[in-house]
């Protein structure tokens, strides 16, 4: 069984931290039936039982609990949400209930979606126990999500290498932090890192390291360090010259989540682009970047792999 995320080593109850995760446009469906009897269901579409109109009061109801989640449920986590609809399917001995809810944030809406299902059940049942004491409510689920990581989900995984870039590190001044970050968030993630290397800034093995773990089966090759602003900071430009070409929205992404954190990821440097068939992700070298990069790119850029076989998008 996975661990639980609301659950801490010592088994105490925790908030999962969602402060690093992206920001993506997030919707859950959900549905559940409320069981009544054929009389029932007759008066609630002839608008005839004494506390009015169910199904509009009941909507209202599941709309303003889907707001309140946060308020109902101690572990969820407060978020806009920029949509929220709840649609009814009358039928001869029971109501089927359906929620949209969509949100622009960092964490999905799967409860929010149930408990405005949940709370539109218990609205009709409230409305209607007068009249009826044969009622249920059941078969409460989420029947579709989209948005976050399970998005473009993949099995595919490339494999990598890491080459850290540190005049410092090459000389063994310095620790490598980031090359073996980014190995371990790969590693973790099901990827096979075959290829490591460190090189000082500027070396010439640069893009001759590259060409032949490609002809070796590299399929991603992410480089960290020698992006900064000094003389010796030659990584993108040595990397931009054997491009076969860019990738803008890789670039655009990891800037955008950098600069959405920290003032000067503005002035971070990073290149992506394909070389032979296989990506290439030139990073910062700062671990900051590295952790940034990995919540970006994994699983997401695994999906690349499909589109480069002329596979959907």
């Amino acid at each position: 069984m996975n661990e639980f995320s609301h659950i801490d080593k010592q088994g105490n109850v925790k908030m999962v931290d969602i402060t690093d995760k992206v920001s993506t446009v997030r919707t859950a469906k959900a549905e559940g039936k409320v069981f009544l009897q054929p009389e029932t269901i007759s008066a609630i579409k002839g608008d005839a039982l004494p506390k009015g109109n169910v199904l509009t009061i009941a909507k209202v109801a599941g709309v303003q609990a889907a707001k309140k989640t946060a308020e109902l449920i101690p572990m969820c986590h407060q978020i806009n949400l920029s949509f929220v609809d709840i649609e009814f399917i009358v039928q001869t001995e029971n109501i089927v209930i359906k929620s949209i809810v969509k949100t622009k944030e960092a964490t999905g809406v799967e409860m929010e979606a149930l408990t405005a299902v949940s709370v539109t059940a218990l609205t009709i049942y409230d409305m209607c126990k007068a009249v009826d004491k044969t009622m249920s409510i059941g078969e409460i689920n989420v029947i579709e999500k989209v948005g976050g990581k399970s998005d473009h989900a993949t099995e595919y995984r490339p494999q990598v290498g890491i080459i850290t870039i540190s005049d410092s590190v090459s000389s063994r001044k310095n620790e490598d932090r980031s090359g073996p970050l980014l190995i371990s968030g790969f590693s973790d993630s099901g990827c096979s890192v075959k290829h490591k290397k460190v090189l000082p800034d500027g070396s010439d093995e640069l893009t001759t390291t590259i060409q032949n773990w490609i002809r070796e089966g590299a399929e991603l090759i992410i480089t960290t360090g020698g992006t900064g602003l000094g003389p010796r900071d030659l990584t993108i430009e040595m990397l931009e010259g054997i491009f076969d070409s860019k990738l803008p929205g890789v670039e655009q992404a990891l800037h955008a989540y950098g600069r959405g954190k920290v003032k000067t990821a503005m002035l971070s440097r990073l290149t992506a682009g394909v070389v032979s068939g296989a990506i290439v992700i030139c990073l910062p070298g700062s671990m900051g970047a590295v952790k940034d990069a990995l919540n970006v790119l994994v699983p997401t850029i695994f999906h690349s792999f499909h589109m480069m076989k002329g596979e959907k998008h």
